[in-house]
């Protein structure tokens, strides 16, 4: 177990987003409101699609599981901040940090993999329409999406593993809302800069193979659009990708910007706002974009009205 000043270690202490308490209190409003639109606009995504036949495909499948890994890895985090913005003290226990860290690198991880899961899908779709249902049956989904997952739990499991057993002498003050990894290295009585690179390394190679995957789906299925001879069909297949390039535009920016960019550029304030932004808006803001901007899902969404609102005609 790590050691501060030769006493055990047992917490971090939190400095939270802001220290001014009416500034705190609207804060906390504010994320609330915000919070409670993620978890019933996705647990509502996942259910219309659950219940909709026509959205039984792998394409909504695919968006179930998205919505699914957005409320979990934002209720690893939100709620506890939403806790510390009422709290004087902002504490939370060694096990407890490293908790949150483990669910929340695997959570992100496998959100990162899954948007190149959601590429290809969108790439066979349009590109090799007579081999869709073979490439992508429902087996096929269930282990990308299971591989997905797997390998956030597995890369979670070493990052975090390895984070927890370095030893803290300087401070157990985390300069963060949530226990992120650039901020716990700053506590490090070790010299981290060699397990910095490692972990900004391994970060990498998540987001640039899922990035590789995006790109290259992206390349041939914009060829195959421009080769359409249907004005109607080059729209169709606009519209299926619009959204998931909205979704996967804003998660990207704000991860690369946070974890790839150069340590001597690492700023707390900067951090904080960017964190803010994909652990608490952009979850909040995916099945927005995915409804608003799919006909199917508004006319999913249609029908589940129109047929809970039935019988009370009859």
């Amino acid at each position: 177990m790590s050691r501060t000043n030769d006493t055990l270690l047992t917490e971090f202490v939190l400095l939270g987003l802001v220290d001014t308490p009416e500034l705190q209190m609207t804060l906390l409003l504010v994320f609330l409101v915000m919070y409670t639109l993620t978890v019933l606009g996705n647990v509502g995504m996942i259910l219309l699609i659950r219940v909709e036949a026509r959205l039984h495909t792998p394409m909504y499948f695919f968006l179930a599981v998205l919505s699914f890994v957005d409320v979990s890895y934002s209720s690893t985090v939100t709620p506890k901040m939403l806790v510390d913005l009422l709290s004087e003290k902002k504490t939370i226990s060694f096990a407890g940090c490293f908790l949150q860290m483990y669910f929340f690198i695997a959570f992100a991880t496998t959100e990162c993999i899954l948007f190149g899961l959601m590429a290809y899908d969108r790439y066979v779709a349009i590109c090799s329409p007579l081999l869709y249902s073979l490439l992508m049956s429902r087996s096929v989904c269930l282990q990308m999406a299971g591989g997905a997952l797997t390998a956030g739990l597995l890369n979670s499991m070493v990052h975090t593993g390895y984070i927890s057993s370095l030893p803290f002498c300087r401070s157990n003050v985390i300069h963060h809302f949530f226990c992120d990894s650039p901020p716990i290295f700053k506590l490090s009585c070790s010299d981290t800069h060699l397990n910095e690179t490692i972990f900004s390394t391994f970060a990498g190679m998540n987001m640039v193979g899922a990035l590789l995957l995006i790109l290259t789906s992206y390349s041939y299925i914009l060829f195959s659009i421009l080769r359409m001879h249907s004005e109607e069909g080059r729209q169709k297949a606009f519209s299926t990708c619009a959204s998931h390039l909205t979704a996967l535009i804003l998660f990207y920016s704000t991860a690369v910007y946070t974890y790839l960019r150069p340590t001597s550029s690492y700023s707390l304030n900067q951090d904080k706002v960017a964190s803010v932004f994909y652990t608490v808006v952009i979850p909040m803001l995916n099945p927005l974009i995915y409804s608003l901007r799919n006909k199917e899902v508004k006319k999913a969404l249609c029908n589940v009205i129109t047929r809970k609102r039935g019988p009370s005609f009859l």
